[in-house]
């Protein structure tokens, strides 16, 4: 396998980086992250799909891709237009997807809205994004406007300064329980050097609520949409925001779609790299 180099891709709302590895004459191999992680998530991933031509994005405002311009917000559907900025920009008409909680929420939603595009979708820990039900609309509305507005009127503020890297993978394990080694990889993508210390890279927008989310019978009604086969890899014991009952449910309308449970945690793609590896490449050879 070559090395992992830094790539850098045009996107519609700023310039997007990425890691490219693999075999340039593989197949297209596009990775794309869960929330508050980047690129680096894929790291253990490389040696084990060396045959693809994989490239593992920075989403914007994550790692060292760039935030959404001043004024704006990361409204779910943009997401989509991101990847396929990508995809775009790496003259790619076709390829493989292959996403990790936020980022296979995405995966899968860009497979219903542009079936062209996707030869195979390999999932791990997502399926179709969070949803609300109805009666929650008019809170959840409220309390989105709410933080907007408060987050803007802090802007300009000095961001925290962390003292040093043991201290920020410390905060993300909080957050997120993983193995040290592993959030430590996460994080040295995450932040960037300010006087005394480090900063977050990360824009402060993603942590701010969504104003707007399907019901689970419209996230339903687009994951039937899916026309490419599909692998679900999911983490045994399930988290409580994707419980085995609504992973099934979901399952169940996407037409081509073969799950199968590895015991480990949310991100079990880097503490079980081998085997998720192997299921992978036997997924996406067909």
């Amino acid at each position: 396998m070559s090395g992992a180099r830094e790539i850098r891709l045009p996107g519609g709302r700023g310039p997007l980086a990425a890691l490219r590895a693999g075999d340039p004459a593989g197949p297209k191999l596009l990775a794309l992250h869960g929330w508050l992680d980047n690129a680096a998530s894929f790291e253990p991933l490389f040696p084990e799909l060396d045959g693809f031509d994989l490239v593992a994005l920075d989403l914007p405002g994550h790692g060292a891709s760039a935030h959404r311009a001043p004024g704006h917000d990361y409204a779910y559907v943009d997401w989509l237009h991101d990847v396929l900025d990508a995809l775009d920009a790496l003259g790619w008409e076709r390829a493989h997807l292959l996403g990790h909680s936020m980022g296979a929420t995405i995966a899968s939603t860009l497979a219903s809205a542009c079936p062209a595009r996707v030869e195979r979708l390999a999932l791990i820990e997502g399926l179709g994004p969070l949803g609300a039900p109805a009666e929650s609309a008019g809170a959840r509305l409220r309390e989105a406007v709410a933080a907007r507005r408060d987050l803007q009127s802090r802007n300009g503020a000095p961001p925290r300064v962390i003292p040093d890297l043991a201290t920020a993978v410390q905060a993300r394990l909080l957050a997120t329980p993983m193995r040290y080694a592993d959030a430590e990889r996460i994080v040295r993508r995450n932040l960037r050097p300010v006087e005394g210390g480090f900063a977050w890279r990360s824009d402060p927008r993603l942590r701010l609520p969504s104003a707007l989310r399907l019901t689970e019978e419209g996230i339903r009604a687009v994951l039937a949409g899916i026309e490419a086969p599909t692998l679900l890899i999911a983490a045994t014991p399930a988290p409580p925001y994707f419980s085995p009952a609504q992973r099934a449910a979901r399952a169940a309308c996407v037409p081509r779609i073969e799950v199968q449970a590895l015991e480990g945690g949310h991100h079990l793609h880097m503490e079980r790299a081998a085997e998720v590896g192997a299921r992978l490449r036997a997924f996406l050879a067909g």
